[in-house]
């Protein structure tokens, strides 16, 4: 895994990857599972996007977002590591025979899902009061 901080990604959201390094102020413990590691980074961050390198649904969440007044934390996954993203139990993980596993957004530590998810929690009024109540921003617009 590969880790990279400071980088600005899109619209002014910051990209990690997951790679262990000791130079980083965001370093992480190398001996940590990957399980451990992603259960970390949604506790850590009130508002995170894993995806797959080069996701044109990822970068549609995150417009979405940024259009609130949010940027969230984007974290790109190995195809391997995707297989860790936890699910919630009301999630159905094949949607027109798709796989829901990234990318997939997580807010306030509990995993909204994916694009389709994100945009409905829009549509139907609650994204901007599910932000405000995880305290990423502060009123409705």
């Amino acid at each position: 895994m590969m880790m990279k901080t400071n980088h600005l990604y899109g619209e002014g959201g910051v990209r990690l990857e997951l790679t262990p390094t000791t130079t980083s102020p965001l370093a992480i413990d190398v001996t940590e599972s990957a399980e451990m590691r992603i259960q970390r980074l949604i506790s850590e961050n009130p508002v995170v996007i894993f995806t797959r390198s080069s996701c044109c649904m990822c970068h549609v969440m995150k417009k979405l977002l940024s259009a609130v007044g949010v940027y969230p934390t984007v974290i790109e996954l190995d195809e391997e590591e995707i297989a860790a993203l936890p699910t919630s139990a009301a999630e159905d993980l094949h949607v027109n025979n798709i796989p829901a596993d990234a990318p997939a957004v997580f807010i306030g530590g509990t995993r909204v899902g994916g694009l389709e998810s994100l945009v409905a929690l829009h549509l139907s009024g609650r994204l901007v009061p599910k932000l405000v109540e995880v305290g990423v921003i502060t009123h409705v617009v």
